[in-house]
């Protein structure tokens, strides 16, 4: 994937991370993991743990502390019915939003018409 720019994750992280938990509880690092190999690329750990904790006071993520194997305990966050609904409502805001930035971005300069229109006319 291109260049994401760190605006754009930070506001897209929410919405990324309660689909990435609506696969099964996690903890921090392997959500780190899951979200590189989806191709947001390298999200550091003080961009993800403030946006964790942000889930969990909206009530979205509950958090639990696991004892650590050979190791520090770990936090698991997983997914809240709340967090469910919250999903659902952002995929669907998330879906009119892309259709808007498209249909925007794909202008070219002095075009006319919508992307789709354009298309028609090639």
């Amino acid at each position: 994937m291109g260049d994401i720019q760190p605006a754009w994750l930070r506001a897209v992280l929410p919405l990324c991370l309660l689909a990435t938990l609506e696969r099964g509880e996690s903890y921090g690092y392997a959500l780190l993991q899951q979200l590189q190999e989806s191709g947001l690329g390298t999200v550091k750990g003080a961009v993800l743990y403030p946006a964790l904790t942000r889930l969990a006071d909206d009530g979205a993520v509950e958090v639990r502390w696991a004892p650590g194997e050979g190791g520090p305990g770990r936090k698991y966050y997983r997914l809240t019915d709340a967090g469910r609904e919250r999903l659902a409502r952002e995929r669907r805001a998330w879906q009119g939003f892309r259709t808007a930035v498209d249909t925007v971005a794909a202008f070219s300069a002095g075009a006319t018409g919508t992307p789709h229109e354009q298309e028609k006319n090639r």
